[in-house]
Formats: C-alpha cells, sequence, structure tokens
C-alpha cells in the first residue's frame, strides 16, 4: 500500500503548475458549495449529508493542490499575489 501511495504522490508531483491552480479552483468552489447549500429548502439531514460531500471534496482538491504544486508552486502563487 505505501509503494502505490508512493507511485500516486510522484504521478501528482509531475503534473504542471496549471493543474494544480486548477484544482486548487475547484477546491474554493467545493468549500463554497459545502456552505451555501445550507440554504436550500430540503431537510436537515439532507444537507449534512451535502457538507460532508462537498466540504470532504474540497479537503480532497485542498491536498492534491499542494502536491501537486509544491513548495516552488506555493512560494510562485504568493509573488503573484505579492506583485498586484
Amino acid at each position: 500500500m505505501k509503494e502505490y501511495l508512493k507511485k500516486v504522490r510522484q504521478w501528482l508531483s509531475a503534473l504542471s503548475f496549471k493543474t494544480g491552480v486548477a484544482v486548487a479552483a475547484i477546491c474554493v468552489v467545493c468549500y463554497i458549495l459545502s456552505f451555501l447549500q445550507m440554504f436550500l429548502p430540503v431537510s436537515v439531514a439532507v444537507k449534512g449529508v451535502l457538507w460532508v460531500i462537498f466540504f470532504g471534496l474540497a479537503k480532497a482538491c485542498q491536498y492534491t493542490a499542494l502536491i501537486i504544486l509544491g513548495k516552488a508552486g506555493i512560494e510562485r502563487i504568493r509573488h503573484m499575489l505579492r506583485s498586484r
């Protein structure tokens, strides 16, 4: 199992910077959806299930984006945000 996880991590690390930014954008959308669904006129149970699904997707995308971007990618994003 550890070998498989290492291979997946290496594969994700080989993806491009733009892919990492796209996954991070999907992460933000999932976070927004996880909280906006509370305004839907559905039962509390459905709201709870939707929150778990969207929040879980957001966390999965967050960690995936971190693996794809790595330290250099995060520094690149910070530099771009500071220059604006």
